[in-house]
């Protein structure tokens, strides 16, 4: 089924040094911007992390520090990306959980504004695993009858992303919508502030904590039982994202109080 746009929406995947989202960089980024009307154009390069590739990472996409050495850093193309990105929504495949956040952070670093909680972002991995529970590979095969060659490879990764959304909208027709803001509600599983999810929303729009021995308080109850909380945030290993947001949640107790 052809997908029903207003907007371009843009299908990416994203190779790394490794799986830590604070602290890891991109190394390969591939995406497919697919206007409403059709029409396609796919760009795929090569970035220099400026840290080393992890050997367990080079084995998943067999991507070298060397054939990255002389490409330019994320922060050389950050802005001419942003600029290319304006206007889309998004689709990946664990995106919300890995490749948004990681994006995110690259552009934190690089001083360069982009805010993706203001696209839909429609993650096809959450789609399957509500609908099928299976891995991209097995996605691939089960709903478009193909065998995915150069699996962890940007490019693939993110084409084959692209066709398995247009044959979920075949397959479940009588459950999907051929709407963005459809599948990105359905496809996101819990309400989330920050990008790495360490901050979520109540069903009453409450910020949470969503990790460790405060998971389910609400932020400002922690902030009153626990002050000395946010400098431990502030000084762990949490993504820049995650450190804004709940410096911001922090201004705005700090501000309810004076009230």
């Amino acid at each position: 089924m052809k997908l029903n746009l207003k907007n371009p929406l843009l299908f990416f995947d994203i190779e790394s040094t490794g799986l830590n989202v604070a602290t890891d960089r991109i190394v390969e980024i591939s995406a497919l911007k697919v206007m409403p009307n059709g029409d396609q154009e796919l760009k795929t390069r090569r970035l220099n992390p400026t840290i080393p590739i992890s050997p367990e990472a080079q084995s998943i996409h067999g991507i070298s520090n060397e054939e990255v050495a002389n490409c330019p850093t994320f922060k050389e193309v950050a802005k001419s990306l942003a600029q290319w990105m304006s206007g889309c929504d998004f689709s990946g495949y664990n995106a919300i959980k890995f490749d948004i956040p990681l994006l995110a952070e690259e552009f934190l670093r690089a001083g360069v504004q982009f805010d993706f909680r203001k696209r839909k972002i429609v993650d096809v991995q959450n789609i399957f695993h509500k609908m099928e529970q299976r891995t991209l590979s097995a996605a691939y095969k089960f709903y478009c009858d193909k065998t995915l060659e150069n699996a962890h490879s940007a490019e693939a990764d993110t084409i084959a992303t692209f066709e398995i959304l247009e044959a979920q909208l075949d397959r479940y027709s009588d459950t999907l919508k051929n709407d963005v803001k459809f599948l990105a509600d359905f496809a996101t599983r819990f309400k989330i502030v920050d990008y790495a999810g360490r901050i979520s929303l109540d069903n009453k729009d409450n910020p949470i904590i969503n990790f460790g021995k405060h998971k389910g308080k609400k932020v400002e109850e922690v902030f009153r039982e626990d002050p000395g909380y946010y400098s431990w945030m502030m000084n762990g290993n949490f993504t820049l994202d995650t450190k804004q947001v709940m410096t911001e949640l922090k201004i705005q107790f700090e501000n309810s109080q004076k009230k």
